[in-house]
């Protein structure tokens, strides 16, 4: 396995995070996407390794990235599984992971998916009271694509929601789209969460 990582930029292209992107690398398939094999280790409980290892070399590019002037300041942000999410040590699992390689615990930025969140929301809330005590901060992914709950904006520890890319591709084109993006974008502003937009390629969008 390898992390790639996405830079995240203001309007004016300046760097303001990152994301840490898996890829498994085939000997003759070459890089492969999440997408094909994320399903099966979700099935067959790999994906706790998986995602362990992935938290841990997250946190240590952060550490790597400490002195260096042009990425020193970037929150990383990591996508967490729903498996990964509920297991009781969870918690703990983050805070060794950043005491482990002595980071600042405000630039990691866990990603979570609505479904995941919504799945039993007592335990999600607890957590990531927990977590956000602790320093680490917390993304929305796919953010309009699932339940949409409002409730949960105003009852979760968040500080950023992900706009999906679905709703991105097609924003110079479609008036819907347009107004979705426009809509999010309010409300975050609104609950005073900082907003992203996935799949931005073009100038336009």
């Amino acid at each position: 396995f390898e992390l790639y990582y996405q830079v995240q930029v203001d309007a004016a292209r300046r760097p303001q995070g990152a994301e840490a992107l898996l890829r498994w690398r085939h000997p003759q398939r070459g890089l492969v996407s999440p997408m094909d094999f994320i399903p099966l280790a979700e099935e067959t409980g790999l994906i706790l390794p998986i995602g362990a290892w992935v938290l841990d070399t997250a946190c240590a590019q952060i550490k790597a990235w400490r002195n260096h002037a042009q990425f020193g300041n970037l929150s990383l942000a990591v996508n967490v599984s729903a498996r990964q999410f509920r297991q009781s040590d969870f918690v703990e699992q983050v805070q060794a992971a950043v005491n482990r390689h002595g980071i600042t615990p405000t630039m990691l930025k866990l990603e979570l998916t609505e479904s995941l969140v919504l799945e039993d929301v007592p335990d999600s809330v607890a957590k990531m009271k927990a977590l956000h005590e602790f320093g680490v901060s917390f993304a929305m992914d796919d953010f309009g694509t699932g339940y949409s709950s409002l409730s949960y904006l105003k009852n979760l520890p968040l500080d950023q929601l992900k706009i999906d890319q679905s709703f991105v591709r097609s924003i110079a084109s479609d008036n819907a789209d347009r107004v979705m993006v426009m809509t999010i974008v309010d409300l975050g502003m609104n609950f005073e969460l900082d907003v992203v937009a996935e799949g931005v390629e073009t100038a336009e969008q």
